[in-house]
C-alpha cells in the first residue's frame, strides 16, 4: 500500500490516473478507515487529500458558497453565514456521528460513500448543490444527485476528485430544512430522511420547491411530483397532505431489521410534512 500526501489538485488527478489496483482517497477517512480496519478494502493507493490548497476553505462569494471537499463538517457548523443561508444543509452535515467524528467527516466523503442513508446528502440534492470534478481532462460541473449510482457507487471516472461542494446564493424569501428518523437519540443511520428547500413569493405563496428522500431507495431521490404538489400555493393542510402522499409513493425501500417497506413509506411522508413546515418559516410564509 502506497500513501501519499499531493500539494495540488492536478498533482492528486495524476496520482489516481496513472494508478494500478484499487485507489481511495482520503480526506477525513471516517468512513475509509473504518471500511479499511472491517477488511471491506485494502487500497493500493490512499491518496491524502487534506494538503491541497484551498480543499480546507469554505469560500464566499457573489455567487454563493464552495465547500472545500476536506472542510470536516464540524467547520460547516461554525460558519454562521452558511448556516444562515442554507440551515438545512448544515443541520444534516451535523448529524453524521458523533463529536469526535464531526472534526475529521466531510460532506464530499459523506457523498462519494454512495450510501442511500447518507445524512448530508438529501439535504444538498433539496439545495440544488452542485459537485466541482477535477480529472484528468479537466473540470466539470455535476448535480450532487448524480454523484451516486447506488449503494457503494459513483459516477466519477477513474482519476476524477470532488474538489468542491457549491451552493448557490440564497433567493430571497427562502429556507431549506431537513429531518431523519433513527431508533435512538443520536449517532444512528436513518431510516428515512426528508430534505426541502422553498423560495416563496411576496404573498408566501410556494414559487420554487425541491424535495429530496434519503434511506428510501437505493439511490436519494429527488421527488420532482412532491415539488410539483407545493408549487404555486402556500403551505396549507391540503399541500401538505398531498406532498406525504406523493413522496410515500415515491418511496422504494427494503424490509431489513431496522425498518419494514410500509414502516419507511409512512415515515417518509410525515418527514416530509415536517421538513416543508419548518422551511416554509425559515423563509418567511405564516
Amino acid at each position: 500500500m502506497r500513501y501519499i500526501r499531493p500539494l495540488s489538485i492536478e498533482d492528486a488527478v495524476g496520482q489516481l490516473a496513472g494508478s494500478a489496483g484499487t485507489a481511495a482517497i482520503l480526506a477525513g477517512g471516517s468512513d475509509l478507515l473504518v471500511r479499511m480496519k472491517g477488511g471491506f478494502i485494502e487500497p493500493d493507493l490512499i491518496v491524502d487529500i487534506k494538503a491541497i490548497e484551498g480543499l480546507s476553505e469554505i469560500k464566499e462569494t457573489a455567487e454563493g458558497f464552495s465547500i472545500g471537499a476536506a472542510v470536516p463538517c464540524a467547520v460547516l457548523g461554525e460558519s454562521a453565514s452558511l448556516k444562515k443561508a442554507w440551515p438545512g444543509v448544515v443541520e444534516a452535515a451535523n448529524l453524521i456521528g458523533s463529536k469526535q467524528v464531526q472534526g475529521r467527516c466531510t460532506i464530499v466523503g459523506n457523498l462519494c460513500n454512495a450510501s442511500p442513508a447518507a445524512d448530508s446528502v438529501p439535504a444538498l440534492v433539496a439545495a440544488g448543490a452542485k459537485a466541482l470534478v477535477a480529472g484528468p481532462s479537466g473540470k466539470r460541473t455535476i448535480a450532487v444527485e448524480a454523484v451516486p449510482t447506488g449503494p457503494g457507487r459513483t459516477s466519477l471516472a477513474k482519476g476524477e476528485i470532488i474538489e468542491a461542494i457549491l451552493l448557490d446564493k440564497r433567493a430571497p424569501r427562502s429556507g431549506d430544512a431537513y429531518l431523519r428518523f433513527i431508533p435512538r437519540t443520536e449517532m444512528d443511520i436513518a431510516v428515512v430522511s426528508a430534505g426541502v428547500n422553498l423560495t416563496l413569493d411576496e404573498q408566501g405563496v410556494i414559487k420554487a420547491a425541491r424535495v429530496a428522500l434519503g434511506a428510501a431507495a437505493p439511490t436519494v431521490l429527488l421527488v420532482e411530483e412532491a415539488a410539483e404538489a407545493l408549487i404555486g400555493r402556500k403551505l396549507d393542510e391540503a399541500a401538505l397532505e398531498r406532498l406525504a402522499k406523493v413522496c410515500a409513493g415515491a418511496c422504494r425501500p427494503i424490509d431489513d431489521k431496522r425498518g419494514t417497506i410500509e414502516f419507511r413509506r409512512k415515515v417518509a411522508g410525515v418527514l416530509a410534512r415536517r421538513a416543508a413546515t419548518t422551511a416554509y418559516a425559515r423563509a418567511g410564509g405564516k
